[in-house]
């Protein structure tokens, strides 16, 4: 988005969706084009902004989301809408989540966005106690009624043009979240991606893909394509999680805040993965400093960067003072240089 809206802008209509975009089609077709389920990097709060989202598309990343957005601020303020979204025609497949929790907002919300992604997710799976209390996030798997009246109104208003997915977690009785699923599908969800623990699991417990093979099998053959999420660290993860449940598709989020490149197979964060970062976070600006320096630091810790360094670089005050920084230390190419974002090891100097 690149113009403000207002009462005197025109929101454009949806993007069309096609092979190259429909994320639907990619979830459904993953497996016969490609080998393996669909990958997706799912949505981290803060982290997820445009210049890391380009940098997993790098790396077998099939769909990847924003943050969550909050429709009521997103709605009525300008400058929420100009803090929280930015995208490009390079962005894509895009879906951007959304915390919500009536059908007003979320209609007003998807309208503004919806020509600028591929489709919208509903969370419904956040477990942060402020977020349930307003009604948004978990507490929506528990309200069922409202949550498939959402989905119904977005898929009457706009059917196959946008898609429309929610991410969910189990309940403490699985049977609650096969019916949940089911009444999904019957709404009209595009697919549902449920995360294997409940609103009270900590991500120190392994994630439950039992939970989600139990729900898959009791969906039948009609349901619409279900994506694990949780404890994906790699891509030996993705087949795994994939051969245990059945799903068509892995959502992988805090691994890939450490190796952005773990769905292409590598191990550790290459060093190519800082250089594109480095690029798009220049080249598309809007980027708090911290949010920077914390990327870099992430992956430079799983490519176990030198102590002393680590610790120095968190010490940098200012993005000009960190690039000379990167510069003093590394053989740090630009785009367009040979060998740029090719590196695998620390060039060190």
């Amino acid at each position: 988005m690149t113009q403000p809206i207002g009462e005197e802008f025109q929101i454009p209509k949806p993007k069309v969706l096609g092979p190259r975009n429909d994320p639907l089609d990619i979830i459904q077709t993953r497996l016969r084009t490609h080998g393996r389920p669909a990958s997706i990097a799912g949505p981290m709060v803060r982290y997820s902004k445009l210049p890391f989202r380009q940098v997993c598309r790098h790396y077998d990343v099939d769909i990847v989301y924003t943050p969550m957005i909050l429709a009521r601020e997103f709605v009525r303020n300008s400058h929420a809408r100009m803090a929280d979204f930015s995208t490009n025609k390079g962005d894509a497949p895009l879906i951007v989540q959304v915390g919500v929790n009536n059908v007003s907002d979320l209609l007003k919300f998807v309208e503004m966005v919806a020509p600028y992604c591929d489709g919208v997710g509903i969370n419904c799976g956040c477990p942060i106690r402020e977020q349930i209390r307003e009604g948004i996030g978990c507490a929506l798997i528990y309200n069922p009624d409202l949550l498939c009246s959402m989905v119904s109104a977005v898929k009457q208003k706009y059917g196959e043009k946008l898609r429309l997915e929610t991410k969910i977690r189990i309940h403490e009785n699985l049977d609650e979240t096969v019916t949940l699923c089911k009444r999904l599908c019957d709404a009209g969800v595009d697919w549902i991606t449920i995360h294997g623990r409940t609103r009270t699991t900590r991500s120190s417990v392994p994630a439950n893909f039992e939970a989600i093979k139990y729900v898959v099998d009791r969906l039948g053959d009609k349901h619409v394509p279900i994506i694990a999420n949780g404890d994906c660290f790699s891509r030996q993860d993705l087949q795994r999680i994939t051969e245990i449940t059945g799903v068509d598709g892995v959502m992988a989020v805090r691994g890939l805040l450490n190796n952005p490149a773990m769905l292409s197979g590598y191990d550790t964060c290459p060093w190519g993965c800082v250089e594109l970062f480095w690029h798009y976070a220049l080249e598309y600006g809007g980027l708090p400093y911290q949010l920077l320096q914390h990327h870099l630091f992430c992956m430079l810790e799983n490519m176990q960067l030198k102590k002393s360094l680590l610790k120095k670089l968190m010490t940098i005050q200012c993005t000009a003072e960190l690039l000379d920084w990167f510069d003093e230390n590394f053989i740090l190419k630009r785009h367009g240089e040979p060998g740029f974002a090719v590196q695998k090891d620390i060039p060190y100097k």
